[in-house]
């Protein structure tokens, strides 16, 4: 028993009756010897049983202590992944709400920034359309003070008219056009005048004027004008100038004057953010005061249809005639204003 180790020992330290039931043999305990042996018989089978049920016991609270050991031991080990699991999703459930109240952040950030921007332009525009408009408001107010004897309506509708094209704020559908008209003695007025308004539009957005005198091309081939015109005009607006005035367009060749359509188009005008100021001066000495705005119309309307229809250019592609003149004049008659003649400007040159 002591070679079976430790344990073995132990175990008949807690069992000193183990050998004497193992001392007898079950065969002899069986045989009678008397009174006396048969109560040794019956003590010492009472042992045995008495041994073996302590044994059952022990081995039975031993497996109980042992199964509860695994049991607890089981418990640990899987409390411990548990409680592992647990705070990996309690970090990654914190990670999450970090990473969403950055992306929050980040989008009100930029939302605010977004959503400011366009107030920022507009007051660079705003700012830049108020510039614009008083600087030409500025020259305008001069002009008035120079030429007194125009009519009210010249200056009134004049500024409406080319105000709302400076104001970037506008979408520009078209160009501005605008047809002054004057009798014979309001020639040089015409001129200046004509002239100091195109400047006025064009200072205003820091720009210059292109010049076009119908007096310089009227005995040329109506071809040869035409194109001079469209280079004249198509390069100057490529350049920047934002405004062109044509002076005495009734002395333009009648072909010639086509090519306002390109320039003149309510829909598809070549350039669309810029003005054009035409000139007509007429036959008669000088305009009543007391005609209307339309009567004035009228009258130039008249004029031009007698200028160019009467022509002794034969009838091609070039030339003008009712129905090319028709489109021509509904495309240049947009504001058709009368200019009265003025004292005291200079003999050459305009103020």
């Amino acid at each position: 028993c002591l070679l079976t180790g430790s344990s073995s020992f132990h175990f008949l330290q807690e069992n000193p009756l183990k050998e004497k039931p193992k001392a007898y043999d079950s065969n002899e305990l069986e045989k009678p010897a008397g009174h006396h042996q048969t109560n040794i018989y019956t003590a010492l089978k009472e042992r045995k049983v008495d041994f073996l049920e302590k044994n059952q016991e022990h081995h039975s609270t031993t497996s109980q202590s042992r199964s509860k050991f695994q049991d607890q031991s089981s418990k640990r080990k899987c409390s411990k992944p548990l409680a592992t699991s647990n705070g990996e999703l309690q970090s990654g459930f914190h990670k999450s709400w970090t990473l969403l109240l950055v992306l929050l952040i980040g989008v009100l950030l930029l939302y605010v920034l977004w959503s400011g921007m366009p107030s920022l332009l507009d007051s660079t525009l705003s700012s830049r359309d108020t510039q614009i408009l008083q600087a030409f408001r500025d020259r305008m107010k001069k002009l008035k003070n120079t030429y007194q004897s125009q009519d009210p309506n010249l200056w009134k509708r004049t500024h409406v008219f080319l105000e709302k094209h400076l104001n970037a704020s506008h979408l520009h559908l078209e160009p501005a056009i605008l047809l002054f008209t004057a009798g014979q003695e309001g020639e040089k007025a015409l001129r200046c005048l004509s002239n100091e308004i195109a400047d006025a539009f064009a200072f205003s957005q820091n720009a210059t004027t292109i010049k076009i005198d119908g007096a310089d091309k009227a005995i040329l081939d109506s071809d040869i004008v035409k194109l001079e015109v469209d280079d004249e005009l198509s390069s100057g607006f490529k350049e920047g100038k934002k405004v062109a005035v044509v002076h005495r367009f009734e002395l333009l060749p009648a072909g010639s004057t086509l090519i306002f359509y390109k320039y003149c188009d309510h829909e598809n005008a070549a350039f669309k953010d810029v003005a054009l100021l035409l000139t007509v001066l007429l036959d008669e000495q000088s305009l009543r005061k007391s005609l209307t705005l339309q009567e004035v119309e009228e009258k130039v309307r008249d004029f031009l249809w007698a200028k160019f229809t009467s022509s002794d250019v034969p009838t091609s592609y070039n030339s003008m005639d009712t129905d090319k003149l028709s489109g021509l004049w509904s495309r240049i008659s947009h504001l058709v204003l009368p200019v009265w003649p003025e004292k005291g400007l200079p003999v050459e040159g305009c103020t």
